[in-house]
């Protein structure tokens, strides 16, 4: 899963940056499900990767309506 960049997501429709986050947050759930059962994590670094992509998709999108709103 190659990590989103922020002009990568911004070139995103909203629809699409939608879809991209239930994925992600669904990944998320996965991998923590994995862990909680004991199973070691294939890449130890991937839910933190995830939360980070989150964050980021997260923030654009909080960007783009508050322009949508008038503001900065």
């Amino acid at each position: 899963m190659p990590a989103l960049r922020a002009k990568e997501i911004r070139a995103m429709s909203a629809e699409e940056r939608r879809k991209k986050l239930e994925e992600l947050e669904d990944d998320l759930i996965h991998e923590r499900g994995v862990a909680a059962m004991g199973g070691a994590p294939a890449n130890p670094g991937k839910l933190r990767a995830i939360r980070i992509q989150i964050a980021r998709m997260l923030t654009v999108m909080n960007e783009e309506k508050k322009k949508a709103k008038g503001g900065e």
